[in-house]
């Protein structure tokens, strides 16, 4: 692509998104909805201004995990502690459900087959899709409205990013299925050391970097070193580990949440965030969808798809909230922000289709529900927290 075309291409997602963001926020609807709706509106679905681009991909992908890295440095790691153990539990369920749900509905529709076949192995797949969720979306939101650090928000941001690294498992599992040379113990090894090197290398940069902070106090070196950190975390984790970038950004904004200048990092960091890189990461869902695509057999599965990947989530979830002593406001606010789905899913249902596992029509069906997903979750969010008589977890 020459050069004059990703200054095109650039301009016209930056505009779309801040009006139609404008628009939404107008409607009394969250910015990103309006931001996923610009992309629908200039991409391939209808005014065909934009066509996607590995361009636009990685300038989506660094949007995420810049939104990953701010959520990280607004972490309450107290009320992280408080909320781990629940958060664990919530996403352990949060991934078991969709991934029965989503092979039930494979087989279903194609058929029931018995273990061990092809068509056991497809449905598996298809509910593997299922269950991570994209965490971007509803953070941005929950942001927005002033909701991040409650215990709710912390439930839900704990438990979506336990719930990618489960998911990434349970990948590797169902993959192992297919293919013997596949380990499915090294990526748990692989987990528990990222995780441990996270521990001991993150004491470390911290202690460092408060000793920087101390010395040059409310500096520009300061957030540059802190976007450098969520960086190597986010190469580290998926080069060497196998896990979602987004994952490793995610650490590394906890690593920095307790030295004094944390929000002015944060500050610093959503500067180049809210103005180029994640207006083009919630564009770049909706520049991913065509519908010309879909077939009457295809849409009738990709309407389930939605329907089940959707409840699933919220059923088991907002069930295992209740069960842990939510409120049931507060359980619906759980499985909702749990709902969304996003670059994971991407992940997953391209790793698919590289190795022959699923067909590309089901791509359509991913991109779906994560378009409704995404469009839902931040409305349902806002009407369930502008609800009166909202309590506080018990």
């Amino acid at each position: 692509m020459e050069t004059y075309m990703i200054l095109r291409d650039l301009a016209v997602i930056i505009l779309a998104a801040k009006f139609m963001g404008l628009v939404a926020k107008k409607c009394k609807a969250p910015m990103v909805v309006g931001e996923i709706i610009a992309g629908l509106l200039i991409g391939p679905c209808l005014l065909k201004f934009v066509q996607p681009s590995e361009f636009i991909n990685q300038m989506a992908e660094i949007g995420v995990i810049l939104i990953m890295f701010s959520a990280g440095l607004e972490t309450n790691l107290k009320e992280l502690k408080k909320s781990g153990p629940v958060a664990l539990l919530i996403a352990c369920v949060g991934v078991a459900t969709p991934l029965a749900g989503g092979a039930l509905l494979y087989m279903a529709v194609h058929g029931f087959a018995a273990p061990g076949t092809d068509e056991f192995f497809e449905g598996l797949f298809i509910g593997c899709i299922m269950t991570a969720t994209s965490v971007g979306i509803t953070v941005e939101t929950l942001r927005e409205m002033g909701y991040l650090s409650d215990h709710v928000g912390q439930t839900i941001l704990s438990a979506a990013i336990i719930d990618d690294v489960i998911g990434i498992i349970v990948l590797t599992f169902v993959l192992g299925l297919k293919d013997p040379a596949s380990s499915p113990m090294t990526t748990v090894i692989k987990t528990v050391l990222f995780l441990v090197l996270s521990l001991v290398v993150g004491y470390i940069v911290y202690r460092l970097v408060k000793k920087i902070d101390a010395r040059y106090p409310h500096t520009r070196r300061i957030p540059i070193i802190g976007l450098g950190i969520c960086f190597i975390m986010a190469y580290v984790a998926e080069r060497y580990f196998g896990i979602a970038d987004i994952t490793g950004a995610y650490i590394a904004g906890i690593i920095l949440c307790n030295i004094h200048d944390a929000g002015y990092i944060d500050r610093k960091v959503s500067i180049n965030s809210y103005m180029i890189f994640a207006p083009v990461f919630f564009v770049s869902i909706g520049l991913k969808t065509d519908f010309s695509r879909i077939d009457s057999s295809m849409l009738f599965f990709s309407v389930a798809f939605v329907i089940v990947g959707m409840l699933t989530k919220v059923v088991g979830c907002g069930l295992t909230a209740k069960c842990v002593k939510f409120h049931w406001i507060d359980c619906l606010k759980i499985g909702v922000g749990m709902m969304t789905r996003g670059e994971v899913a991407l992940i997953i249902t391209n790793k698919g289709l590289n190795l022959g596992v699923i067909d590309s029509s089901y791509f359509t069906a991913v991109i779906l529900l994560i378009i409704i997903s995404s469009i839902s979750v931040p409305i349902l969010l806002k009407l369930l927290y502008s609800k009166r008589g909202n309590v506080k977890t018990a």
